[in-house]
């Protein structure tokens, strides 16, 4: 595969494991571009505390300039309890971020992998075929709404408009599309005012797509349901605190937090893809972290940049290492970071010598048939 222009990938390895797990997912993607002529070329800038400790902004001018001009952003992970108490911290630096990107879809994929069921806390019967995709509103609701804090009280404002509702909504039911055509819509209507306007704005959003069936669910019962019955759900679509929340109870129904990626798009301009998880600073440095998180959004980019057949073959990769007993600890299995890492590098090699013989098989008959 020949790409017409080279791509800048900006990486912010940030905090924790961060650097770890963005190390192996670039190491894969340094593979992939090598021997696919894909013209990946990576810039590595600070943020979040590393940041903070360089430069005293957790999204200094520089980074967040260099993301602006990128293709991509693969992040590793940010915050840990260092920079606890400041002004500032490592957080804002993402929340800016996607603001200044625009970044106003996230989108989490999750699902128990056949033949792994085991490592799922769910009895097998219910895990079996779990594969649920969560598209959460990014830059609204209460994580942005203003906020008071004083001595015997506080407050958090959660505001939505209709637009923003409307824009996040066109994103659930275009990916319900290409997955089981079923948006399921979780609010709290039954007590919430943004919630009320959320379901009223979903169910006009439905109409543009009658071939996609709607329903609702309250955020409880959504929650409980993920957990007794997770294959009743195709594509959740919901607000910014709801899906943070359900996207992380969804992570451990596959068996860890850990293996789970993330996109964050917008209308236009580059996407940000990070791994799930936590920098987990008590793990760091360790080589024991689990990568596969970053190598699924790694994937993930390769897909939103155009170049799905890429990003399938790295998922394939990841899924065959799993299925081949290489494991982190989080996973039950002994194997280090780096390890796993390399593991699924060597899959993705022999991917790309068949992926390599097919391609000249193709050439072949091509030339016969001239």
């Amino acid at each position: 595969m020949n790409k017409d222009k080279d791509m800048k990938i900006v990486i912010l390895p940030g905090d924790g494991v961060g650097p770890e797990v963005s190390a192996e997912a670039v190491k894969c993607l340094e593979l992939l571009s090598s021997h696919c002529g894909l013209g990946l070329h990576f810039e590595t800038h600070a943020f979040g505390g590393a940041a903070i400790d360089a430069t005293g902004s957790p999204l200094p001018d520089s980074t967040l300039a260099a993301c602006q001009g990128a293709d991509a952003v693969l992040l590793g992970a940010v915050g840990g309890p260092r920079w606890d108490g400041r002004t500032e911290m490592p957080e804002a630096g993402l929340l800016k971020l996607r603001r200044e990107l625009g970044l106003f879809a996230n989108l989490r994929p999750a699902r128990v992998i056949q033949g792994l069921e085991a490592l799922s806390p769910l009895r097998a019967d219910l895990a079996e075929g779990a594969d649920v995709l969560v598209v959460r509103e990014l830059t609204g609701g209460v994580y942005f709404g203003d906020r008071v804090l004083e001595d015997d009280a506080a407050s958090d404002l959660c505001v939505y408009s209709r637009a923003e509702i409307e824009r996040i909504a066109h994103v659930a039911f275009q990916s319900a599309r290409r997955r089981g055509r079923k948006v399921t819509s979780v609010d709290k209507a039954n007590v919430m005012a943004t919630s009320k306007l959320w379901r009223r704005t979903v169910v006009e959003v439905a109409e543009h797509y009658p071939d996609v069936a709607l329903d609702h669910m309250y955020v409880d019962a959504a929650a409980m349901a993920l957990v007794t019955n997770p294959r009743r759900f195709d594509v959740i679509l919901t607000e910014n605190m709801f899906g943070d929340i359900l996207s992380d109870e969804l992570s451990v129904i596959g068996g860890s937090i850990g293996l789970l990626g993330s996109a964050s798009v917008g209308a236009s301009g580059p996407g940000l893809f990070e791994p799930i998880h936590g920098s987990a600073p008590d793990i760091a440095g360790l080589d024991i972290v689990n990568p596969a998180g970053a190598i699924t959004s790694a994937a993930m980019m390769l897909e939103q940049l155009g170049m799905a057949d890429m990003g399938r073959f790295l998922a394939e990769a990841l899924g065959k290492t799993m299925l081949g007993g290489c494991r982190t600890a989080d996973m039950g299995g002994s194997a280090r970071c780096s390890e796993f890492g390399e593991a699924v590098r060597e899959h993705l090699r022999r991917r790309l010598v068949r992926y390599d013989a097919h391609l000249e098989l193709v050439t072949m008959n091509r030339g016969c048939c001239a």
